[in-house]
C-alpha cells in the first residue's frame, strides 16, 4: 500500500516495508520521514475486526536529527508500550470492548491496519501530519484453500502454489529448517530412494499411514513432510 499525506510533497510521509502488505506473521518496517530534528509525534494504529469492533493501540516518539523517525531504532516513549519495539503498534492493539477477542474467521481477506502520525505528544492527539494503510494477510499469493467433507471428516486443506518433491528421493533441507523452528520433522521419501521404487505409478496410501502411526507413537510432537505435495498430515498445531 502506498502511503499518503495531507499536506505537499514536503510533509512528513509514512512509509511501509513491505509497501504492499506482508502476511500477518511477518513484520512491517515503518519509518515516518519529513518530520523536523527531533520533533515530538504521536504514531495510533487502529483496525476493525469482521464484526467491526475496534482494536487501537498508539505510542509517543521523537524523530531524530535528521528529521527520521525509524521504529526499529527509535524506543516508544510511552503509551501503549515502552522501549525498542518496532511491531509494538502492531501487538499492542487492544479492543475498545473490554474482553474482546481479534478473531480472523475470513482467511480469505486481511486485517487492515490504518497508521495515523499525529503531531506532539497530546493525550488526545495533535494535529494530523501523515497516514497509511497497512494490509495483513493470512494466505500467501498462490495458496489454495479446499473445504474437506469427507465422511466425517469436516475441515479445510491448505495447499502450497508449489508443489515440492515430485523428483522423489530424500530432500532434507525445508525439514531441517523447520526444526529449527521448536518442531520434530520427519522427511519422507516415497520413491527414488533406497529400497523404494524408482518410479511411481500408483500412489499406496498405507504407506503413509504407516509413517503417520510411526510418529503418533513417538513422545515428541512431530510434523511430517511427505515430499510429494508439501502437505503436512499431522501437526502440533493441527
Amino acid at each position: 500500500m502506498h502511503a499518503f499525506t495531507t499536506q505537499n510533497r514536503m510533509a512528513p510521509t509514512v512509509i511501509l516495508e513491505p509497501a504492499v502488505g506482508c502476511l500477518c506473521d511477518q513484520p512491517v518496517h515503518i519509518t515516518v520521514r519529513g518530520l523536523g530534528p527531533e520533533q515530538p509525534v504521536t504514531l495510533r494504529a487502529a483496525l476493525r475486526d469482521e464484526k467491526g469492533a475496534l482494536f487501537r493501540a498508539h505510542a509517543r516518539y521523537r524523530a531524530d536529527a535528521h528529521g527520521v523517525l525509524d521504529l526499529e531504532r527509535a524506543p516508544a516513549l510511552g503509551g501503549s508500550f515502552t522501549g525498542l519495539e518496532p511491531m509494538g503498534l502492531i501487538w499492542a492493539m487492544e479492543p475498545e470492548r473490554p474482553f474482546w477477542r481479534l478473531v480472523k474467521r475470513d482467511v480469505q481477506t486481511p486485517f487492515v491496519v490504518e497508521l495515523e502520525v499525529l503531531d506532539g505528544h497530546e493525550p488526545d492527539g495533535g494535529r494530523l501530519l501523515a497516514q497509511a494503510v497497512h494490509e495483513r494477510h493470512f494466505m500467501a499469493p498462490g495458496v489454495r484453500r479446499v473445504p474437506v467433507r469427507e465422511g466425517r471428516v469436516r475441515a479445510t486443506l491448505f495447499l502450497p502454489p508449489d508443489l515440492f518433491g515430485l523428483g522423489g528421493g530424500l530432500l532434507e533441507y525445508r525439514a531441517s529448517l523447520l526444526a529449527g523452528k521448536g518442531f520434530a520433522v520427519m522427511a519422507l521419501a516415497y520413491y527414488n530412494y533406497d529400497d523404494l521404487p524408482k518410479d511411481v505409478d500408483i500412489i499406496h496410501l498405507e504407506y503413509f499411514e504407516e509413517a503417520v502411526n510411526y510418529l503418533l507413537s513417538h513422545p515428541q510432537p512431530t510434523s511430517v513432510e511427505p515430499y510429494s505435495t508439501g502437505m503436512r498430515p499431522y501437526s502440533r498445531w493441527a
